[in-house]
This record gives structure tokens, sequence and C-alpha cells, in this order.
């Protein structure tokens, strides 16, 4: 059995999603920033929640799902990295946007701080928090079958799956990138999927199971 662990519901997977997400703030005050910036899909949806002139400003977006979610709902894609990473969107900011304003629209827990990577080199990246996720929880009786092939969609995927259930030898994790490789146990059998994409994690884990199947 594949078990994708992302809000999302995907044909051939076993939906066992982890991360709630909730909003922090009640309001969210637009006027003066030439762009915003964008790590996720989610930190998109909350600020069409919070205030709808989002939109207005044009945008920097990692990962082609959040750019996908800034145009689908009436957003301007101004940049997008190559490289699918907080860090290298820094490192352009850096190089093209440093006379620019920008709010960056984060979750609670980011896995690279990008204002602090900045303010090394003396720019000043603007923060607001304004959603933080929280793990769902499940019973043993949703434990995934041994030998299942478990995609995880983030670093927090893995740290709410491990704190549901005990990790089986048996298991194969498709992990969606190297940031999230690293919050795997240690002994955990993994394969990466070729660009991080939810769709590329699931080409993935079918290729394994079609491997296995053959054995």
């Amino acid at each position: 059995m594949i078990y994708l662990l992302s809000p999302l519901q995907k044909e051939g997977c076993v939906h066992l999603p982890m991360i709630d997400f909730s909003l922090i703030e009640e309001e969210l005050v637009l006027d003066t920033y030439d762009l915003l910036m964008f790590t996720s899909k989610q930190a998109v949806k909350s600020a069409e929640l919070l205030n709808k002139n989002w939109k207005n400003i044009p945008c920097l977006a990692i990962g082609a799902s959040t750019a996908d979610e800034i145009v689908s709902l009436g957003g301007t894609v101004m940049y997008q990295p190559e490289s699918f990473y907080g860090k290298s969107l820094s490192e352009d900011i850096l190089e093209n946007f440093s006379d620019k304003k920008i709010l960056y629209l984060r979750p609670k827990v980011v896995s690279f701080d990008s204002k602090n990577f900045l303010a090394q080199a003396g720019i000043l990246l603007l923060e607001k928090v304004i959603y933080e996720t929280s793990c769902i929880k499940y019973t043993k009786e949703n434990t995934p079958e041994k030998n299942a092939i478990i995609i995880f969609t983030s670093p927090s995927t893995i740290h709410c799956f491990l704190g549901n259930f005990e990790w089986d030898e048996s298991y194969t994790a498709v992990v969606i990138g190297e940031a999230t490789k690293e919050h795997l146990p240690v002994a955990a059998q993994y394969e990466v999927a070729d660009i991080p994409q939810i769709d590329a994690c699931i080409i993935k884990a079918k290729q394994i199971l079609l491997t296995s199947n053959s054995k």
C-alpha cells in the first residue's frame, strides 16, 4: 500500500493526512510593501482568508504548487527561483531585490531562517507569521501495514507520523526533497522524488511498488 500523508487526496494512495492548519492572525495589513514572499501553498491560502488585497502586490514564490496557488487566486508571481529551497530564494533576493520592501508571509515554524540570512548581508526582511500547523492524532488501528510505502511531503509530516506510530523496518519512505529526508529515522529505507512535487512522489512510490512486486 502507498500512504500519502499530505492534506491532498490522490487516487491510488491511502489518505493519511498528518497536519492541521490554523490562522494565527485575525487581520493582515498590507499598505507599504513592494513584494510579498511565500514559501508554501498554505501561506497563500491563509493570506486570502485574511486580506484579499494581497493579490495586488507582486509575489516571490518557492515551488510550483505555491506559484500555482498564487496565480489561481488572482495574484502575480514576479519571481520563482529554479531551486525549491528557502536559501536559494534568499540568495536571489540578495542579488535581485535588495532595494525592495518585502514582507514574508510565513508559518510559525520554518525550515530555513531567511530573515537572519538576509540580515547578515544588511538586508531587512519583514516577516508576518500568519498560520501554524498541528499534528492530527491517530490510534493504533490506523497504523500503516507492513511493507508500506509512505510519502512524506514535509519535515512536519515526519514528526507528526512518528508522534503517532512507531517506524517499522519494513517501511519505505518517499520524501519530497533533501530537507525532508534529514528528518527520517536513522535506519529508514527511503527514496527522494525526482522533483519536489507530490505527483513526483507518487510516481516514485509506484516505481518502488512495481520493483518490489517483480521480485
